[in-house]
């Protein structure tokens, strides 16, 4: 198979929740994207649910061809957590959209990724956009997959740490499966830049205000309409946070970052660790914002790993919008 010039081919791995729908269609309507496959893991939803979805939104982007596996139900240690108190019961908001039980691959999600990455070395490039369980089995199946894969871009845990007084929003993929974290970042790879965070400390800065969700539903298109619900649904949880109905996109942020990278105005790389103050646990970069180590006696630094500390902001938000409420599908 020959991939048109410049166009990413993208495996998603995915716990289909709100923000994860955003992520997808955004991806859907990229001149520089394929989603070459789904993989579904639990986390805003049951596995069950993060399946459904995925599958509404693959025929909403009219892209009902990719193959879809089924992923982990739980974490490598203990039992699920479960988001539904941001993401509804059924993983997007409770819309009472029509869901039925998709087709699935014969391999699992993490067979499914190891078994394209030797297939195609070099090709593909990994969308981990929930818990990191299903690229940590894969990693079990074959050690060196990160050798074989192109890149691979984690929603998940941050850059240095913060200035002093300020502070960050739940790593909630990290913390749901932290052993997880810990062997995705401990795994052999290429090169430093191989594995990119896009942390919370990016993704909660880059909020979609209501003029946005408005320009979106007026929009008329069957994209913006979805979006606009979907981010109505969101606001639910994010108003207790600012009072008003808008919500940061995580998600779509981290897919942006692997097809748009030039929306990135700053990078870091240093040793990553998974650290826990008994009541967050959380994926960073371990150092200070003036460069120097912090003081953590104990913690174990892994290999050096990237994290995204700015971006295009503006950029982004304008990229996202137009092109969800343009509902581009190919």
């Amino acid at each position: 198979m020959t991939d048109a010039p410049g166009r990413r081919q993208v495996i998603v791995d995915t716990d289909t929740g709100l923000d994860d729908a955003l992520a997808l269609l955004h991806l859907a309507g990229s001149p520089r994207a394929d989603i070459a496959a789904v993989t579904t893991v639990y986390g805003n939803c049951v596995v069950e649910d993060s399946l459904r979805n995925a599958a509404y939104v693959l025929r909403l982007a009219g892209l009902e061809g990719v193959p879809l596996s089924r992923g982990a139900a739980g974490p490598l240690e203990g039992e699920a957590h479960i988001a539904g108190y941001v993401h509804g019961e059924d993983g997007l908001g409770d819309l009472g959209l029509e869901r039925p039980d998709p087709p699935v691959t014969e391999r699992s999600a993490a067979e499914q990724i190891v078994a394209m990455a030797d297939r195609a070395p070099g090709r593909y490039d990994l969308l981990a956009l929930g818990p990191l369980t299903n690229l940590a089995l894969a990693l079990r199946l074959d050690p060196r997959l990160l050798f074989k894969l192109r890149s691979v871009v984690l929603m998940g845990g941050s850059g240095p740490y913060q200035p002093l007084g300020r502070s960050l929003m739940i790593d909630a993929n990290v913390q749901n499966d932290a052993p997880a974290a810990h062997a995705v970042l401990s795994a052999a790879r290429p090169a430093d830049d191989t594995v990119t965070m896009v942390g919370v400390d990016v993704t909660g800065t880059v909020v979609l205000e209501e003029s946005m969700t408005s320009s979106l539903r007026s929009s008329g298109t069957a994209w913006g309409t979805f979006a606009a619900d979907v981010l109505d649904a969101y606001h639910r949880f994010y108003v207790h946070e600012w009072g008003r109905a808008v919500a940061p996109v995580h998600d779509p942020l981290a897919a942006a970052v692997l097809v748009h990278p030039e929306l990135v105005t700053r990078r870091a790389s240093a040793p990553a660790a998974v650290t826990s103050n008994g009541f967050a646990t959380r994926a960073r970069l371990l150092r200070l914002p003036d460069g120097t180590p912090p003081a953590l006696p104990g913690e174990i630094a892994l290999q050096p790993a990237t994290a995204v500390v700015e971006v295009d902001r503006g950029a982004f938000l304008a990229e996202l919008v137009g092109g969800l409420a343009a509902g581009r599908a190919r």
